[in-house]
């Protein structure tokens, strides 16, 4: 019905602020509703649901080519700009050992769950061409360890079809709410689960406090300036990525053909990996300070215009359509969470550490404060500091699980 992307445009940003706008509604509906039903789910689920009645169409806009391109990159440089290193190295060992063993559970539970799928039904996991499953798992991978964005990224690094790239992104959502479902219920039984572990959980208050002492320090209410400055960091750097990207893919491809196979020709990957890597040296920089401005929400702004167009993508068929992708969804998320159960139990981790460190893989910056405020309302910038750290390592550990993934796909 609507091909115009400037119509297209307004609408799913009209869309992201009814949305935000009645989660921070005070209203006891309103609350009750999004006390169940997280709000990045709504971002995704409306666009798609539009899609599927045919108002618009991915096929038919170029808004998704915009946002992965230019918005993307800059949203990578936002969000990691502000990772204070020692601030997450005072989060304690124990934090940052479950935020890792939930990576490295995505990372091999990918290639995993592949292998036990293909066991008995291969044609589940198999394809060829641009609609191979394991391309369409890397932006699954993409998402689980860093969000949206690191999800786009994957889609275009691998050259992922339209189709499966539909199927999966519900895959996707309906896993990670699910789950985050799971530890919250965790959450809201913290005290008995820990009295049973016999976890410290002593560092959780000392986390309350330093979180809190940081985010005073930082605070600004920002000019106009700030705000200009904000975005010069993200698309400064962002034109510096399309401008080594395009050097270093061609000069690769002329010398080394080879390296195709690793995505390495490809100038998005280079977009990607220069965009995230420049965000990571600003932090060592006075620019981090931008954080107290708004560079992260700035940041998550752009990121959720790139979530609403990826929901324009999203296959609201797949329950009925490819319900075996489901299975791997469950045994890859079943993977990762096994792993995160036996390390926190064999390092007597509080059960926030191991949700936290969880859901800052799974669901990012987006929804990762959820699952930590759940524990205590101070502790939500906990989840997002966690999380950014997932931004910075999204990108290199799918590209990651997706060579291993390629590893063992039955052809």
């Amino acid at each position: 019905m609507i091909t115009n992307d400037a119509v297209v445009l307004g609408i799913l940003i009209m869309i992201l602020a009814l949305v935000f706008g009645t989660a921070s509604s005070s209203r006891p509906a309103f609350r009750n509703f999004y006390r169940y039903v997280p709000s990045i789910l709504l971002c995704y689920f409306i666009p798609a649901v539009l899609s599927s009645l045919g108002v618009f169409s991915a096929a038919h806009s170029n808004l998704y080519f915009v946002t992965s391109r230019y918005l993307l990159p800059a949203c990578l440089v936002l969000l990691t700009l502000s990772i204070d290193l020692k601030a997450v190295l005072r989060l304690g060992p124990k934090m940052l050992t479950m935020f890792f063993t939930g990576t490295a559970g995505i990372i091999l539970g990918g290639p995993l769950a592949i292998m036990i799928v293909s066991l008995f039904s291969p044609e589940t996991v198999g394809g060829q061409g641009p609609d191979a499953v394991w391309r369409g798992l890397t932006t699954v991978a993409g998402s689980w360890i860093g969000g949206g964005a690191n999800q786009a990224a994957m889609k275009e690094v691998f050259d992922v079809g339209d189709n499966i790239f539909g199927t999966l992104v519900a895959v996707d959502v309906i896993m990670a709410n699910i789950w985050m479902a799971i530890l919250l219920i965790m959450a809201g039984n913290s005290e008995r689960i820990d009295s049973a572990n016999g976890a410290d959980t002593t560092d959780i208050e000392n986390l309350r406090r330093k979180m809190e002492d940081y985010k005073a320090g930082i605070d600004a209410i920002p000019t106009l300036a700030d705000t200009m400055k904000v975005l010069a960091a993200g698309f400064g750097v962002t034109a510096v990525a399309h401008l080594g990207a395009g050097y270093l893919s061609t000069a690769i491809e002329t010398s080394y053909p080879g390296l195709a196979r690793f995505s390495l020709t490809s100038p998005f990957f280079w977009i990607v990996v220069i965009a995230t890597t420049g965000g990571l040296l600003l932090s060592f920089t006075p620019a981090r300070r931008l954080e107290g401005v708004g560079a992260s929400r700035i940041g998550s702004a752009f990121l959720y215009l790139l979530v609403a167009s990826i929901g324009m993508k999203m296959n609201m068929a797949s329950v009925v359509e490819a319900p075996g992708l489901y299975l791997v969804g469950i045994v890859w998320i079943a993977i990762h969470a096994l792993l995160l159960l036996l390390v926190g139990r064999l390092i007597k981790a509080p059960v926030f550490f191991l949700a936290v460190g969880s859901q800052a893989n799974i669901g990012g910056a987006a929804s990762a404060p959820i699952v930590a405020s759940a524990f205590h309302p101070a502790l939500a910038p906990v989840g997002v500091l966690v999380a950014v750290i997932g931004y910075a390592l999204g990108t290199y550990g799918a590209w990651i699980c997706g060579q291993l993934m390629r590893l063992v796909a039955p052809m």
